[in-house]
């Protein structure tokens, strides 16, 4: 985290760091979005000193994330749980189909 940031920007990043390894993300890759992802926050707050247009202007990250979660009357899709299944390492899903898959990933 930048120095000075806020009590509260420091939870949101401990939060959302411990939720994307949860999901099998690495801590590294994980420090990188709970960072970017606070970082964003920040700027829309106006609590950052420079920020880019598109971290102003976008949608915000906890919007965007529920246009993303799984919830859908069919879940994630084929594509979705193969790239989880290439990040599990698991073998023979190239082949697989969305059944298949969500079998081989315990859903």
């Amino acid at each position: 985290m930048p120095a000075g940031s806020s009590p509260k920007r420091e939870r949101q990043y401990q939060h959302i760091k411990a939720s994307a390894k949860k999901r099998g993300e690495s801590t590294e890759r994980a420090e990188e979005i709970a960072a970017r992802t606070v970082n964003k926050e920040r700027a829309r707050a106006g609590e950052s000193r420079t920020a880019s247009r598109s971290s102003v202007k976008d949608v915000s990250s906890g919007h965007r994330g529920g246009k993303r979660s799984h919830s859908g009357a069919q879940g994630p899709t084929r594509d979705q749980l193969y790239g989880e299944a290439k990040r599990r390492n698991i073998k023979g899903r190239s082949s697989m189909n969305k059944a298949q898959l969500e079998k081989a990933l315990g859903r």
